[in-house]
């Protein structure tokens, strides 16, 4: 029996790098205005920290940064922000200022990192690697410079999970980090390589044993352990979870869109949709939450799939697809009930669930679609309807747009379906002969211009014949291509009752497109009048 008190639940804080591990991916870099664009998105999803960036690294990083946290500054509420630096004392200076206008409300973070693989060690610091007295002395005096100036402190040993034999000398620094003043101890995967199944060496449990020699170290702390988990064996998302159910964790660290270095950093949105779905499982020793506001996540994930890097549209949580059904049997479930094959509510994360039409799709989803769009749909005509649809498309096995849909559905109801175009020109006038089936009969059409008209102005008076007079309010075409054999593209607007309709037409002679263009806007017309159930709930 798992005792009442373990079920309360332990908040687990999102610490986003983006900004920083996530414009180190190549092609993921942001202008400056995107940046602070980005930290607003961060602040609506409500995250605990954003890592703005590395001030040291050039004048337009330290711009970003310090932009950020001015902007934050003026808020009474936001996401602290964690700025990186090397232990270097120029670049402790450097990334203080910063962030000093946040230090009065306590929202400023000097994260600093020290490499601890030993491979990693040697690559990267050179002989001051073996000098471990002064590695002890600049980490210890760095940590105290950014405590003193009165930001917190985040320390990270790089390499964590490849420290091999090196136990000891990590519990050294990171006992010389917490002296110094550090809270936060992030203990990261930095390769990606950390799996459950090695044992002992996985990170998870070295981070449980390094939690409970600092705490019989230093009992009155409050230290907060955080995981930074890279993905290039795909374990990024299970590790990070690992390190909160089975480790000490609190803090966890990622990008949206699992953006990063190499094969990325975890997910964040699937993180905090983790811990939504099993995070207070009564099963759990502890339960577990994050702050985030969720409703937002679709906005930031398309932000940065736009502006960094481009999304899956498989991709968990926010992906396109993540929400988008075509198959039948799945459609009409979701009708019936929206969740019958969703894991979890898409408007949680600001979704919402759409449908496309495609080889699969059945004769609900056809009927859903055109009374979405206020059209008639009677269940005696939906099949027949949905086959006549897919009779137009019969290659395109990705599906079709609802534009494309409704265009083969006003195709289906048009009144006037014409079978062959020809027109003469004379002086001063033009003779149209037109062939078809009129509302059901089959007719042979010829009619000639007034004084002075065109093959279009013909078949313009003889189609009035069908409606009250009717106006063309605008013509143009265009060639689809180049050379004399391009097709051309015509396009016409009629106005019928006060109300607009526009037609397309496609033909390698110009004037056939534009008789076949007036053909489309008056049948859009005569079925706006007899099938539309909501005039103008949508524009035809």
């Amino acid at each position: 029996m798992i005792s009442p008190e373990n079920h309360k639940s332990k908040q687990v804080h999102i610490f986003d790098t983006t900004l920083r591990d996530g414009q180190q991916c190549p092609g993921a870099g942001m202008n400056f205005e995107q940046n602070l664009e980005y930290a607003r998105l961060a602040s609506n999803v409500n995250i605990d920290i954003l890592e703005a960036g590395f001030p040291a690294a050039s004048a337009e990083d330290y711009k970003i940064v310090e932009s950020i946290a001015q902007m934050y500054s003026q808020l009474e509420s936001s996401p602290k922000v964690a700025a990186l630096c090397q232990m270097r004392e120029s670049q402790v200076i450097t990334t203080i200022k910063s962030i000093e206008s946040l230090i009065p409300s306590g929202r400023a973070r000097l994260h600093v990192y020290l490499p601890v693989d030993p491979e990693l060690m040697q690559a990267s610091l050179g002989s001051y690697a073996n000098n471990t007295d002064k590695i002890h002395q600049d980490l210890h005096r760095f940590i105290k410079m950014a405590i003193e100036a009165g930001c917190e402190v985040e320390f990270s040993p790089e390499g964590y999970s490849r420290m091999g034999d090196s136990f000891d000398f990590v519990t050294d620094v990171i006992d010389t980090a917490i002296r110094a003043g550090a809270t936060i101890i992030n203990c990261p995967d930095t390769i990606g390589g950390a799996c459950y199944l090695q044992g002992d060496d996985f990170f998870v449990n070295k981070m449980i044993k390094h939690a409970e020699i600092m705490d019989l170290r230093y009992p009155d702390k409050d230290i907060m352990w955080s995981a930074h988990c890279h993905n290039d064996y795909g374990l990024a998302l299970t590790n990070t979870m690992q390190s909160i159910f089975d480790g000490p964790v609190t803090q966890i660290e990622g990008c949206f869109n699992g953006i990063g270095e190499r094969a990325g950093n975890v997910s964040i949105e699937q993180c905090i949709m983790y811990l939504k779905a099993f995070g207070q499982n009564n099963c759990t020793k502890q339960n577990y939450h994050t702050n985030t506001n969720t409703q937002s996540i679709k906005d930031i994930s398309d932000f940065v799939a736009t502006h960094m890097l481009p999304r899956q549209a498989h991709w968990p949580i926010s992906g396109e697809n993540a929400a988008r059904h075509s198959s039948g049997g799945h459609t009409n479930a979701i009708l019936n009930n929206p969740q019958a094959y969703q894991p979890f509510n898409p408007k949680d994360v600001g979704q919402e669930i759409t449908f496309v039409f495609g080889p699969l799709s059945g004769s609900n989803h056809a009927q859903s679609i055109i009374i979405d769009n206020g059209y008639v749909c009677d269940n005696t005509e939906k099949t027949a309807i949905n086959q006549f649809i897919k009779g137009l498309f019969p290659n395109r096995r990705k599906g079709l747009t609802d534009s494309e849909f409704m265009q083969a559905y006003f195709a289906y109801r048009a009144p006037i379906k014409i079978n062959s175009y020809k027109y003469t020109k004379r002086v001063n006038t033009a003779e149209v002969c037109v062939d078809g089936i009129f509302n059901g009969q089959q007719k042979n059409i010829v009619t000639t211009s007034k004084k002075g008209g065109t093959a279009l102005t013909a078949l313009h008076q003889a189609l009035e014949e069908y409606l009250a007079p009717i106006n063309i309010e605008s013509f143009r075409s265009q060639s689809k291509e180049k050379g004399e054999t391009a097709i051309s593209m015509a396009s016409i607007s009629i106005s019928f009752n006060n109300e607009r309709f526009t037609g397309t037409g496609e033909d390698i002679d110009i004037e056939v497109s534009a008789l076949k263009a007036l053909v489309n806007a008056v049948n859009k017309t005569l079925i706006q009048q007899q099938y539309a159930t909501i005039k103008n709930r949508r524009a035809i």
